[in-house]
């Protein structure tokens, strides 16, 4: 039987796959409606499986499931019952299977304002409206559809706020499912990383210090230049490994509707040097970043 990725980490660094949208969309696939990528859990399944082989012949050693942003109440929009959006979620851990059979698969699981669809998720704005027992109810199916259907690990990813991190704590500890959490964080004045929602990173990822379902936690959906504060402050709070996937730098200019700024992964050794165990990208990072990133952990 192959090792748990709590295991692996804990002899080495493992290598994530990437921007798993960004990747539909650059072989031609409209991922622009509410449901982003999760559309394709309906519509065409096949390019999602080819997505996760892509990064996994990069060298990924995690496939990260299409499931951000497929969630019971935004299927339900899109005029798809619960049965059926539940079945739909169990798809995307098939289809990470299928499309990376040799590696380990994490159920995404993307924040409330990602449901919003409304750029939300990178203020966390809405934990002022929505209660923590609310955010809990709402999280809940989808947790239970990826863990029935056998995620190796929840990623719990692109958190904006303590909020969110607390009412994702308590369900993964209900369920008994492998966890990391990676909350959206900027780096200010002195280099004090915080979330997107302004709270201390190192008292949010506090929050899951003795917390044994949680097996890594760290930062996402971040400039690569922000990473290595991130870590420090991340291992120091947590006294867990530490799980790094950033941008690939560029910034996305709402007037242009352009990604402005040099693509680049950043410099994955440093992240490594930093306490860093498991590394890949987000948005608009593909197969020949993540090849960077495991040449990389090849490297040592």
């Amino acid at each position: 039987m192959p090792p748990t990725l709590a295991a692996a980490l804990s002899t080495g660094p493992v290598v994530l796959d990437g921007g798993l949208s960004t990747e539909l969309e650059s072989r031609g696939h409209d991922v622009t409606s509410a449901l982003w990528s999760a559309r394709l859990l309906r519509d065409d399944p096949g390019a999602i499986r080819d997505a996760h082989a892509a990064f996994a012949a990069a060298g990924a050693q995690v496939a990260t499931t299409a499931s951000y942003q497929a969630t019971v109440p935004g299927f339900a929009a899109a005029g798809i019952d619960a049965d059926e959006a539940r079945a739909l979620i169990a798809r995307s851990v098939q289809l990470a299977r299928e499309g990376a059979p040799e590696g380990w698969v994490a159920g995404s699981v993307g924040p409330y304002g990602a449901y919003l669809a409304d750029g939300s998720e990178y203020t966390g704005a809405y934990v002022d409206e929505v209660t923590v027992e609310e955010l809990r109810a709402f999280h809940r199916p989808r947790l239970q559809a990826l863990a029935e259907a056998g995620v190796d690990v929840l990623a719990c990813e692109t958190l904006p706020a303590a909020a969110e991190v607390e009412a994702l704590l308590a369900e993964v500890t209900a369920l008994d499912v492998p966890a990391w959490f990676s909350v959206s964080a900027v780096t200010g004045a002195g280099g004090v990383a915080r979330t997107r929602r302004g709270e201390l990173l190192s008292d949010v990822l506090g929050m899951v210090r003795g917390v044994e379902q949680v097996v890594a936690v760290g930062v996402n959906c971040t400039d690569p230049a922000a990473v290595v504060p991130a870590v420090v402050w991340a291992r120091v709070a947590s006294g867990k490994p530490v799980v790094v996937y950033p941008n690939s730098g560029e910034a996305w200019d709402a007037d242009a509707r352009a990604w402005t700024g040099t693509p680049g992964v950043g410099d994955v050794s440093a992240w490594l040097s930093a306490g860093a165990r498991l590394v890949g990208g987000c948005c608009r990072v593909r197969p020949a970043d993540i090849a960077e990133v495991a040449a990389a952990v090849r490297a040592g």
